[in-house]
């Protein structure tokens, strides 16, 4: 009995021990704005367990059981509305005791010059700046470019990329204002960049469009045109929309750069497409602003606005705005054409901006003003008179409007009010239009001696936010 009694024991000692798995949860995707849907998913829990997960392990998400293997299966749910843009974690903890947590990513990125495909300029998700503390925007860095800057800054992945006249596409270290890469486009760039599933596409004088690989700037491939490129790129469904002055709007694909299909105008293309709903909206030098099917580049609609549309579209709520060098805002049914209203503004290049029910649009070269309009209506809300010429798009973002100005200043005004809470004089001429991304604002210069790009975070380098940034990308963490 003995004997068996020792056997038994040795097998037991001996036997493989069972592995318990442990907790983990994968959290798609791993990187999106305030607000943004994301979902997450958990294995390795104990049977039948509640778990909660949380946001920073203190905001409640949700609360799920795991089934009988110790895993849940995808649990919709959206990013706080609050949560500031860095790095973040999930936290997902058991009753029993298990936990689990997974990284996650939040940005505001300002991707093409429209901020999105729709054009309406609005970075919506912004929760760094605000009405409340811009004052205290401080210059942070600035970078030289090799020639006079018109293109507008696009901003994602901590790296801020603007074009030259210099030919130059140029990328820049968010938080340094370090440069990256450059990548030569054949001829100067008026072109504002747009980013895309880690593309940058922008178009030359040199007569084509180019995609350059986003980390590296190696050159993807490029799409000719007939005719010079001062519109900037609009990427929607992975297509890439862009006009030019031998008076067509081009589709290409955004992978490969094969021309998809081309649609005439009557004259110049300055304007930069709007993309929503299938469609594609553009200005054109005959006075009249298009409406393409996006899939075909079948002519749907075309409206008379009576004069140059230099002004790019913007679409919100089924609703088409473009400006006019007569001094026209009109705003447009986006389905048929058909106007629904006008307001007197003066000449304008600049495009409208459109947020919480208000169009911002400013007037050029004469006038010198930015005006807030009722994008229902058309009753003026407020103006803001400016040094000088308004050439710029004004860009918003948390309740504040940003504009640059021919007399050198970069201005920013609360949206609701036109109140001014904040300005910067710059060294030269501002044609290049702000943008604002992840808690900073950037913008670029055009003068013989300061062609520059200019980049501010609340309370400069003390601000605990941007020296987050700064002592992560100097200790190598991308």
């Amino acid at each position: 009995m003995k004997i068996v009694h020792y056997a038994l024991i040795a097998l037991i000692a001996f036997a493989p021990q069972a592995v318990l798995a442990k907790a983990r949860i994968k959290v798609t995707p791993a990187t999106d704005h305030p607000r943004g849907k994301i979902s997450v998913k958990g294995s390795g829990f104990q049977a039948n367990e509640s778990i909660n997960v949380r946001w920073d392990n203190k905001k409640l998400l949700f609360t799920v059981n795991s089934d009988g293997s110790g895993s849940f299966p995808k649990q919709k749910t959206k990013v706080p509305k609050s949560a500031l843009p860095g790095a973040h974690t999930v936290n997902a903890k058991g009753a029993n005791g298990d936990s689990a947590k997974a990284t996650f990513t939040v940005t505001t990125p300002w991707v093409e010059h429209g901020f999105t495909a729709a054009g309406t300029r609005d970075n919506a998700y912004e929760n760094v700046i605000s009405t409340s503390n811009v004052g205290s925007l401080v210059n942070v860095w600035t970078a030289a470019l090799g020639s006079f800057v018109y293109s507008s800054p696009a901003a994602a992945n901590g790296v801020v990329y603007v074009g030259s006249e210099d030919t130059k596409l140029y990328a820049f270290d968010a938080a340094t204002g370090n440069v990256l890469w450059t990548a030569s486009a054949g001829g100067p760039i008026d072109s504002s960049p747009a980013v895309a599933n880690g593309v940058v596409y922008v178009g030359s004088e040199g007569d084509k469009l180019y995609a350059f690989d986003a980390s590296t700037g190696s050159t993807l491939w490029t799409a000719a045109t007939g005719g010079k490129i001062y519109s900037s790129p609009a990427v929607a469904d992975g297509v890439v929309y862009v006009g030019s002055d031998d008076y067509n709007l081009y589709a290409f694909d955004a992978s490969t750069g094969a021309q998809l299909w081309s649609a005439a105008t009557g004259s110049y293309i300055r304007s930069s497409p709007a993309v929503a709903n299938g469609v594609v909206y553009i200005g054109s030098d005959d006075n009249n602003l298009y409406a393409f099917d996006a899939a075909t580049g079948a002519t749907l609609w075309s409206a008379d606005l009576g004069s140059l549309v230099n002004s790019s579209p913007a679409l919100a709520n089924g609703v088409v705005y473009d400006g006019t060098s007569n001094g026209e805002l009109y705003a447009l049914d986006a389905a048929t054409g058909a106007t629904l209203w006008t307001a007197a503004i003066k000449s304008t290049q600049s495009s409208p901006a459109v947020a919480d029910g208000v169009v911002y649009i400013g007037g050029d070269p004469e006038e010198n003003t930015l005006y807030a309009i009722n994008a229902e209506t058309g009753a003026l809300l407020w103006s803001f008179t400016a040094g000088t010429g308004l050439t710029t798009s004004p860009a918003v973002a948390n309740g504040v409007v940003y504009e640059g100005s021919r007399d050198d200043i970069l201005y920013a005004l609360d949206a609701t009010s036109g109140t001014l809470l904040w300005s910067f004089t710059a060294g030269s001429v501002i044609y290049s239009s702000p943008t604002v991304s992840d808690g900073m604002v950037y913008v670029g210069t055009d003068g013989s001696s300061d062609h520059k790009l200019y980049a501010f975070a609340l309370g400069g380098k003390n601000n605990a936010a941007y020296k987050k940034r700064l002592t992560s990308k100097q200790s190598g963490n991308r």
